[in-house]
């Protein structure tokens, strides 16, 4: 079984190598300080949050943060619903995703996540272009304390809509950028604290979400697999993703983090007929898909309101999902 290419493990020896050495020459000096009972507060641990699961706090009135991300997710082959692999095109998907989110009262903060994509596939010519924007709403239902045992949590709605181009696509596959699909995610987040025997702070994240999907018209080459002149209809499946975080404090500036998730997505079935012979129906079926992944990164924070994550999200190949890694940094500013 192939799974990265020689570069492809080159660049992920390389992130993972930075990663432990930061980690490690933080954590001498930090460890050294921990005089027995130390007791780290929490107002002494700055966070930026791990790669992938959103905060379940909420902002103040009137505060803005913002948080660019800029990753490129490195794949090559895929699984199919029988577990036999298959070789696919070398690609390189460069992106930029940014949370964009506004504290409009308390316990209630609004937001959108605006996404652009760069694709470089080695079978066929390169695209640029704009993805799905997704708007979201985000309400508090407790905040943790400490001494207490109940976690910081909030449940938060977000629309996606479709900005992106998914069909009539001719000869660049690759300019699918979108679904064409209007999509509601129902969100469940938590986080809480604990502290470590050495007194540090270990700040951990469960997030559940499921997205439903409507139905989207289809036309000619699309995301969905069909080829030119195809009439028809998807009806994107659901979409299950888990995410269990954790952060541990190393320093007041330093922060050790790490998502493992899990995500199922249902089947897509496709109807329609080819305009060269419309009294022929087809039928596509994409068949469930499942897929595990780590995002292992190390944190610097700046300030309480700063600070900036680097790591790296990998997915091995799983069923119908292709293995990819993706390096990825942000910036994370609060005011």
């Amino acid at each position: 079984m192939e799974f990265w290419s020689a570069e492809e493990c080159r660049i992920f020896v390389a992130c993972l190598a930075c990663l432990v050495a930061c980690g490690l020459a933080s954590s001498q000096s930090s460890f050294g300080q921990s005089a027995p009972g130390f007791h780290q507060s929490l107002d002494d641990a700055w966070w930026t949050g791990p790669l992938l699961a959103p905060s379940a706090n909420t902002l103040p009135r009137g505060h803005v943060l913002v948080e660019p991300y800029l990753f490129d997710v490195i794949s090559q082959g895929i699984y199919d619903s029988q577990g036999t692999h298959h070789s696919a095109p070398h690609a390189n998907e460069f992106g930029s995703l940014t949370y964009i989110n506004y504290g409009l009262i308390e316990k209630f903060t609004v937001g959108l996540i605006p996404t652009f994509y760069y694709n470089d596939v080695s079978t066929g010519p390169k695209s640029l272009g704009v993805s799905d924007l997704t708007v979201q709403a985000q309400y508090r239902l407790h905040f943790f304390h400490e001494g207490g045992w109940v976690p910081t949590t909030s449940i938060a709605v977000q629309q996606t809509f479709p900005t992106g181009k998914y069909d009539q696509l001719g000869n660049r596959p690759s300019a699918g950028l979108g679904a064409g699909a209007y999509t509601t995610t129902l969100c469940f987040y938590n986080q809480t604290f604990f502290w470590m025997p050495n007194g540090r702070i270990l700040r951990t994240r469960f997030n559940v979400t499921q997205a439903f999907s409507k139905g989207v018209n289809v036309q000619d080459v699309s995301v969905y697999g069909t080829s030119q002149g195809f009439r028809g209809h998807a009806d994107p499946g659901a979409a299950l993703f888990v995410d269990l975080a954790a952060e541990y404090s190393i320093t007041r500036h330093w922060v050790l983090a790490s998502d493992a998730t899990y995500r199922h997505q249902y089947n897509t079935p496709v109807t329609g007929y080819n305009i060269s012979d419309p009294s022929q129906t087809l039928f596509l079926n994409s068949g469930s898909s499942q897929a595990f992944a780590l995002a292992p990164a190390i944190e610097y924070n700046f300030t309480n309101k700063v600070g900036v994550i680097m790591g790296a999200r990998v997915f091995p190949a799983g069923k119908n999902t292709s293995n990819s890694i993706t390096p990825a940094i942000a910036v994370n500013i609060v005011h």
